[in-house]
């Protein structure tokens, strides 16, 4: 894969992003979108529907979000890092069935509790298709910004495990991942000298 290449995912990503999260040294929205083909960025609180949030018309039956709920994948006894849930919170029967025909994903940006509130201020939400991670490896963000949860991923993380499971090429996460280590090696330098609370 070429690094000045965007990588040609199948899966369509929205990314909606909270307003306060454009501020931080270390969000990886932007790095995201730059090396997807496709993909998108809405930053805000509130959106009417799927379709105005994308910016196009949008069956939400095709599309799932990341599910930021009480789900706690390692409970499902499952040794998947990516699992769809059913409207009760329960693993989907046929996993494969349930991801098969997705034509896209939104992920929220910002802090766990920034991703909690977009959550609940977009009930339209609750149309889509739940999908929640299971990393089997901890987050690289974790160097330096501490995430609340075990299973928590930045953004660009989500991104590629989710685009790397779906697409089934595992190279999408190697590549999105690398570019993250260089965003924290970039920026960790600089927001020490500014004395910013990055770890």
């Amino acid at each position: 894969m070429d690094d000045s290449d965007p990588i040609d995912n199948r899966l369509f990503v929205l990314i909606l992003q909270h307003p306060r999260e454009k501020k931080e040294a270390l969000a990886t929205a932007a790095l995201t979108l730059a090396m997807l083909r496709r993909a998108a960025l809405a930053v805000g609180l509130s959106w009417a529907n799927l379709g105005q949030a994308l910016g196009r018309p949008a069956d939400p039956r095709r599309w799932a979000v990341l599910y930021l709920g009480s789900a706690r994948p390692r409970a499902f006894g499952r040794e998947r890092d990516l699992v769809a849930l059913d409207r009760h919170g329960e693993p989907e029967v046929d996993q494969r069935a349930a991801l098969r025909d997705l034509e896209g994903a939104v992920l929220l940006d910002g802090s766990w509790g920034e991703a909690k509130a977009l959550w609940w201020r977009n009930p339209w939400l609750l149309k889509l298709r739940r999908l929640v991670l299971d990393p089997q490896q901890p987050s690289h963000y974790n160097r330096v910004r501490r995430e609340p949860r075990r299973e928590a991923l930045s953004t660009i993380e989500a991104a590629a495990l989710l685009l790397s499971r779906i697409d089934g090429r595992p190279e999408i996460e190697v590549a999105m991942n690398a570019a993250l280590d260089r965003l924290i090696a970039e920026t960790r330098p600089r927001a020490r000298a500014l004395g910013s609370n990055i770890l």
